[in-house]
């Protein structure tokens, strides 16, 4: 059977989600603790979006293959269903900073990272001295000049659609750098932090980190609304956008088709993968 696995974590003390020999990673957190409670020696979790180092998480999605006698068997003389027990018995294993919210048995054709349509993340700034907050330090960047979030937004319109974000990549040999960008606005939310929500079909290496940097230009007025449309045009990495610190981002849901599109969706994906890894 496949499960699916709805998961939070704070990426403050990780090495991003990837396992790493050596390194403390959400992965390498999340496969020990399913190992322990399956009672198996090892288990390989697939992941809708990998997240950087000190990146955070909310709606994170991976999907778990394991044998359906396993998982009954882990649940022992458990009253609950097989599923709630071993969900309840890997957060007793994790650690604080990690949760598992759900886990279900997943519809047919379902593929935490080849049937997703699209991932948001949420960007928080603090940019007033009167929101400074020492309880979320972690999950919000402190900025020292206020915002303006108009200009930021209208900075931001020209951005969304199928582009080349070359200029706001780090850039891997033999990957692309073409993404659908499908929303990406800035409000503020009822503490008065700058928030910005940035929605995609998939991100590249920095991507949103290094947009909100250039925005952030924008907002405190040492660039107009038009540059950041000219460094997209540019096509190649412009020394004069900043990547912001990895603290101030969260992936908060990751969206996915009805379950009857669930495996022509993966299928596209795959297919689209093999394309450009070819």
């Amino acid at each position: 059977m496949r499960l699916r696995i709805d998961c939070a974590y704070d990426g403050t003390d990780f090495s991003g989600w990837a396992a790493q020999p050596g390194r403390r990673t959400v992965q390498g957190e999340l496969e020990a603790a399913f190992a322990t409670a399956l009672r198996l020696e090892r288990v390989r979790v697939t992941v809708a979006g990998r997240t950087d180092a000190g990146v955070h998480a909310r709606g994170q999605v991976v999907h778990l293959d394991v044998d359906r006698e396993v998982v009954e068997a882990s649940a022992g003389r458990a009253s609950d269903a097989p599923l709630d027990a071993l969900a309840r018995r890997v957060d007793g294993i994790l650690p604080d900073d990690v949760r598992v919210r759900r886990v279900r048995e997943a519809a047919d054709g379902f593929d935490a990272r080849f049937s997703a349509t699209w991932r948001r993340y949420a960007y928080r700034i603090a940019d007033a001295q009167e929101l400074g907050d020492p309880l979320v330090r972690h999950h919000v960047l402190t900025w020292g000049r206020r915002l303006d979030l108009d200009e930021m937004n209208a900075a931001s319109a020209p951005l969304v659609g199928l582009q080349d974000f070359a200029s706001f990549c780090k850039q891997r040999e033999g990957a692309t750098t073409v993404r659908t960008l499908l929303d990406l606005t800035w409000r503020r939310d009822e503490a008065g932090l700058a928030v910005g929500t940035v929605r995609a079909d998939a991100f590249c290496h920095n991507m949103v980190r290094a947009l909100v940097g250039s925005l952030i230009a924008v907002g405190e007025g040492r660039r107009p609304a038009s540059w950041p449309a000219e460094v997209l045009a540019g096509r190649r990495r412009d020394q004069g956008v900043r990547v912001v610190h990895a603290h101030g981002l969260t992936l908060e849901e990751v969206g996915y088709p009805d379950d009857d599109e669930l495996a022509a969706q993966a299928e596209r994906a795959r297919a689209r993968r093999e394309a450009i890894d070819a």
